[in-house]
């Protein structure tokens, strides 16, 4: 009898210690990437050529996104979901920071990443990796890229990868979200991360 009591107790015991980890952990609709040793922030110049780094968005959940102005679809879908999430998120959209970092700096010069983002959002930042910065930029997010040969050397294309990342408020690195993930899965995370979770 005392051996049953003391497997029924153990079994208790699991079963409260399961329900209390599966209580503290955050539904997010992202890939939890929380504790990450990768992707811990930036020193970058922005579209007006200020020197940007992770900790003047403290305070606010940032989207990074990696692309090029003259990606013909993954990259305007990217930037408009971050759009919409901060639509859908009312008074809460203003925490929401987007930012584009070109893999391209070749022929994304400042003015036009100005323009570019523009189109998605007032507050949006591009930022302008220096071609000797991107390879470590790249490496230090494991991010992919490649240039694509076109018909003549100033049409070519760019292969990359085509996630975003996703920083909580304090600048901790949280999700990795897969392309086309949708707005509404976008919102849902930063309230989730605005609630300090």
């Amino acid at each position: 009898m005392k051996n049953r009591s003391f497997w029924l107790a153990l079994g208790l015991v699991s079963l409260l210690g399961l329900s209390a980890c599966s209580q503290d952990k955050p539904a997010f609709r992202g890939v939890d990437i929380t504790g990450a040793d990768y992707a811990q922030g930036w020193e970058l110049s922005d579209q007006d050529g200020r020197v940007r780094t992770l900790k003047d968005f403290s305070g606010k959940v940032v989207v990074v996104f990696f692309g090029f102005t003259q990606c013909p679809d993954v990259c305007p879908t990217a930037l408009q979901e971050i759009a919409e999430a901060k639509q859908l998120m009312g008074e809460d959209g203003g925490k929401l920071q987007g930012i584009f970092i070109t893999i391209d700096p070749e022929r994304d010069a400042p003015e036009l990443l100005k323009a570019y983002v523009a189109n998605f959002g007032s507050d949006f930042v591009a930022l302008r990796p220096a071609p000797e910065q991107l390879p470590k930029v790249a490496k230090d997010f494991k991010i992919y890229y490649k240039k694509v040969d076109g018909k003549t050397p100033t049409s070519y294309s760019m292969d990359h990868s085509a996630g975003s990342f996703t920083f909580d408020p304090q600048g901790r690195i949280r999700l990795y979200n897969r392309h086309a993930s949708g707005a509404a899965a976008l919102a849902a995370d930063a309230r989730i991360l605005l609630s300090g979770k």
